[in-house]
């Protein structure tokens, strides 16, 4: 039984179903019908599917050279029918994972792995990617799965192998990017290697599931306890006079030792700002111990949109303009450069503080039509010439690469820019944090 999934896999032509075509499924779905590989996309949202099946890319972080080519290989089949699963030789599971009032939020892994249970047949390789917390796997999706009357292990394989695709991300992409897999037993792990590396160029093998779970929590943290580090030190920077960008370049100038991270207005998307929690949860759950560094972190983090807002009241101020009526021009909302996505934006409570203390907003963002969330809706502007010269102040959250800041200097009374995008030296008119 699994000498027949084993060997499908080895020939590069197993059946792949994809539960979740957000952008982490969507992502694999179109990189392995590229390849080669029979794949089915399979989410409930009805809309998304046809608009899939028609050719176009309506999913945010996925970029059009990703999904282009698997539409046009015919072998993407988008679909919101589950009983593709019954085909498939292997299903990975890509479903949100939440946070909801600091608990994670499994209801998307769990109805994923009922939906799976209910077309599960013999010799299937199930492998989780959501990011979780450790024992997920073990402890939520197998008694889920095992529903179906078959036994994992024996009749069917379970891994987890977390995804670490970076939206906007030109470099490093779902090939060049090394995968981790960690299974319930060795089979499995042997098994989800296997079919990895028909897509990833590197696969590193782990003892176990919970490794495997532990270790793209560590990733995720890393970033976000260093994220909180640079913040700190922006807001000690600015208070001691120093260009705290000045600083951090400085010291990356060490060839060992030392990896820059950047401050800005805090952490966005659905990794960085929520990951961490899953840790921080399960260590009080488990122990009853406080994580205490995560949540230093998250607590540093969170509180960035308000120090840029009273930044740039101050600027404001320095210069003779109240808050209150000034014309704020603010250039990109969404979490990070070159994506169109606004989870958990950091720029969007910005907008929101601002808006709160009377300013007028307006915004140019290329992704974002309209900027609908907290207590704003404001329609996009034109980034013309007139409008960056009718601002009181233009302030630059999420530089995306097609904004041109000559041009934007050139004609803005004043240019706040809170991602160093500029870079140093800066002209007399831009400040940042």
């Amino acid at each position: 039984m699994m000498a027949g999934l084993l060997a499908r896999i080895a020939e590069g032509r197993p059946v792949l179903c994809v539960v979740g075509q957000g952008y982490v499924g969507l992502s694999i779905a179109a990189a392995a019908a590229a390849a080669g590989i029979p794949t089915y996309g399979l989410d409930n949202d009805v809309d998304r599917i046809a608009e899939l099946t028609r050719g176009r890319n309506v999913v945010p972080g996925v970029s059009d050279d990703v999904f282009a080519p698997g539409h046009q290989s015919g072998l993407l089949r988008p679909t919101s029918d589950p009983t593709c699963i019954a085909g498939a030789d292997v299903v990975l599971i890509c479903v949100p994972t939440p946070v909801v009032e600091h608990r994670p939020d499994l209801r998307h892994i769990e109805d994923a792995a009922r939906t799976v249970a209910a077309s599960l047949t013999p010799g299937t390789l199930v492998v989780l990617e959501s990011t979780t917390y450790p024992g997920t796997t073990e402890q939520v999706v197998i008694p889920l799965l095992e529903s179906s009357g078959l036994r994992a292990g024996d009749e069917f394989l379970v891994a987890y192998s977390p995804e670490r695709i970076d939206p906007g991300n030109t470099k490093y992409g779902l090939r060049n990017t090394p995968r981790i897999v960690g299974g319930t037993t060795a089979e499995a792990t042997a098994a989800a290697a296997a079919f990895y590396r028909l897509l990833v160029d590197d696969v590193t093998s782990l003892s176990s599931c919970r490794a495997a779970e532990m270790a793209k929590l560590l990733e995720n943290t890393f970033r976000m306890v260093n994220i909180a580090l640079v913040n700190e030190l922006a807001t000690l920077a600015g208070e001691q006079g120093l260009d705290v960008w000045e600083v951090i370049d400085a010291a990356a100038t060490k060839p060992f030792g030392f990896m820059p991270f950047y401050p800005g207005p805090g952490v966005g998307g659905h990794c960085i700002p929520l990951d961490p929690t899953y840790l921080a949860w399960q260590s009080r759950r488990d122990t009853g111990r406080a994580f205490r560094l995560v949540e230093t972190a998250q607590d540093l983090n969170a509180a960035m949109p308000a120090y840029v807002t009273s930044r740039v009241v101050e600027v404001l101020n320095d210069r003779g303009t109240a808050v209150r009526g000034a014309h704020v021009l603010v250039l990109g909302v969404t979490y990070k450069p070159d994506v169109g996505d606004l989870r958990e934006s950091a720029a969007v409570e910005v907008v929101s503080r601002l808006a709160r203390k009377g300013a007028q907003i307006t915004f140019h963002d290329p992704f974002i039509d309209r900027l609908q969330a907290m207590d704003i809706d404001l329609s996009r502007t034109d980034l013309s010439p007139e409008r960056i010269r009718e601002a009181d102040a233009v302030l630059l959250l999420t530089p995306h690469s097609s904004y041109d800041l000559a041009a934007v200097i050139e004609e803005a009374r004043l240019l706040f820019d809170a991602r160093n995008a500029v870079g140093l030296p800066r002209p007399a008119s831009v400040v940042t944090l």
